[in-house]
């Protein structure tokens, strides 16, 4: 059965899609639709139509389900920054236990998945640390702020999210009143002309200090001093900065920051590390949950004071000074160098010496310091403990994956904020021979589809292989040898011995290994898929590896 765009139909919404959407059938046709959530029984009209599934909106509910709940926040539907507002918290959290489940299965390929508990808030309201508010122009020429609309770049007025602290309201006021007695024009994304472009609030939840920067197009503001004066007269203000975005670009920020009042930053704490936060840091949004996410990932980690940690897309180095404090060394590598001068600055005001950070991409630093030590150490490979990596929304590169695995980290510990990319991710690591050892989910932003997952994977170890029925010839058997297996680290060493410092990969010793007729564990390095551009052991490193794989006797010299 198959519709048209503009029918009006009865659904029962079944569940929900990854961006909120309750999902529903009729007569075996699929329809998604905003604002309904799993029970909800809907009189929906399609608005797109194609031949298997649709997409329609909500007209009116016939019956509500159990689990929906009056939104909090009176622009919540058509602001659409809270996709989840109307459902029950605790059924918010299923819902982002059964995201991460459903992608690890789905794209990971995992079948049993170490699933623990989702870790939820206590109060899932006023949770946001940093907000960043558009400014503009109504129809009547009024000024407003708020939020785009989902999907947009039209502004829902909105002074008061219930998402952020409660001091965003007042001095989002401040500012517009500004602006208003002053003249000062908003932004016209259209003409690019105009000056105030956003407001960027950030606030210290431990220590209480308050940031404010405009973003303008331009490199100065009209009547700055008033602004000041206005600003400064609100309880722990702390700092006011300015950001020039001349740009037509929907790139927020500018890269030119200067400071109008106070110092550029603003401090605060999770857990007992202290943080210097600039207007271009990143620093996660949400301190309380991140104190659990951040002892969450120290946990996986597993420190006892001896190991060497790498820790990727490091940001300010958030994750690596709480994991110093139990380590013996953390590198910790970013690509924003003002986040790495924040990091050493972090760093240095916690008296944290065991911490050494890299500017530059982490699939660029990692496998050139990787390369780099196998030259200045001949017959040797750099080796991390551990390896922590809390990349952005698109995850990880392969080649990256690739060299962390070749540095055979005892765990790996993957903080991700996209559950899709790391489970791809994960099943590339499990080519590689680590396996997921536990999984579980932090609700980082609640009443949002997005969550935290944090996974702690483990090198594979060799099992030995399943017992079968055979038949042995003694006079082919030499009784005398001992040695019939061989670990990963025992090949690569033989293998660099004899020829000469030769680097052999993990997954170059697996292909040979299948090649040859030897089981190497369920799953462990195959190809992705039929077209896989997975990398192909090279003939002369194929040679050395059975030459190796000869000598301990796990296959029989020719």
């Amino acid at each position: 059965m198959s519709y048209q765009k503009n029918d009006v139909l009865t659904v029962k919404i079944e569940d929900m899609g990854h961006d909120g959407e309750g999902i529903g059938k009729c007569e075996g046709y699929t329809l998604f639709v905003k604002d309904t959530v799993i029970g909800d029984l809907a009189e929906v009209k399609v608005i797109k139509a194609k031949k298997n599934y649709g997409y329609a909106r909500l007209m009116r509910l016939i019956e509500p389900s159990a689990h929906r709940v009056e939104p909090v926040c009176p622009v919540a539907r058509p602001c659409g920054g809270c996709q989840l507002q109307m459902l029950d918290y605790a059924e918010q959290l299923r819902f982002k236990e059964k995201k991460i489940a459903g992608n690890l299965q789905r794209i990971g390929g995992m079948t049993e998945i170490p699933m623990e508990p989702i870790v939820g808030m206590e109060n899932p309201f006023r949770y946001r640390n940093k907000a960043q508010f558009p400014i503009g122009q109504d129809r009547n020429g009024k000024l407003i702020t708020g939020f785009y609309a989902g999907r947009t770049h039209q502004i829902m007025e909105n002074r008061n999210c219930y998402l952020g602290v409660e001091q965003n309201e007042e001095i989002l006021n401040r500012i517009l009143a500004w602006m208003e007695e002053n003249g000062v024009p908003a932004y016209n994304e259209e003409t690019g002309k105009g000056l105030v472009r956003h407001v960027l609030i950030r606030f210290g939840f431990m220590t209480k200090e308050i940031m404010v920067c405009l973003v303008v197009n331009g490199k100065k503001l009209p009547a700055e001093e008033k602004l000041i004066k206005s600003l400064t007269e609100l309880e722990d203000m702390t700092s006011i900065t300015l950001s020039a975005n001349r740009e037509r670009t929907n790139v927020i920020m500018g890269k030119e920051i200067r400071c109008l009042w106070g110092q550029g930053y603003i401090t605060d704490y999770i857990g007992t590390v202290k943080y210097r936060i600039s207007p271009l840091s990143f620093y996660q949004v949400n301190p309380a949950q991140t104190e659990k996410l951040y002892g969450l990932a120290l946990e996986y980690a597993g420190l006892t004071g001896n190991e060497t940690v790498w820790d990727l897309y490091c940001g300010i180095g958030t994750i690596s000074l709480f994991l110093a404090q139990k380590a013996k060394k953390v590198y910790g590598v970013e690509i924003v160098p003002e986040a790495i001068a924040d990091a050493k600055n972090n760093a240095k005001i916690n008296e944290i010496e065991n911490a050494e950070f890299f500017v530059g991409k982490s699939e660029e630093i990692l496998p050139a310091y990787y390369e780099q030590y196998a030259k200045d150490h001949p017959g040797e490979h750099a080796h991390a403990d551990v390896i922590v990596v809390d990349p952005p929304r698109k995850g990880c590169e392969e080649n990256l994956l690739h060299t962390m695995a070749s540095m055979q980290p005892d765990r790996i510990v993957y903080v991700s904020c996209d559950s899709a990319t790391l489970a791809r991710d994960v099943k590339v690591l499990g080519e590689l021979g680590y396996e997921v050892k536990k999984v579980r989910g932090v609700d980082q932003f609640p009443m949002t589809c997005h969550v935290e997952t944090v996974v702690l994977l483990s090198q594979l170890k060799q099992k030995p292989d399943d017992y079968i029925n055979v038949t042995i010839e003694l006079d082919d058997v030499d009784i005398t040898s001992a040695e019939t297996k061989a670990t990963y680290d025992e090949i690569k060493k033989y293998v660099s011995e004899h020829n000469a410092g030769m680097k052999v990969s993990n997954l170059y010793i697996s292909q040979v290994k299948r090649k040859c007729g030897i089981e190497v564990g369920k799953n462990y390095n195959l190809p992705k898929n039929e077209d896989s551009r997975q990398p192909q052991c090279p003939e002369d490193k194929e040679r050395a590896i059975v030459e190796a794989l000869e000598h301990f006797k796990m296959i029989q010299q020719k």
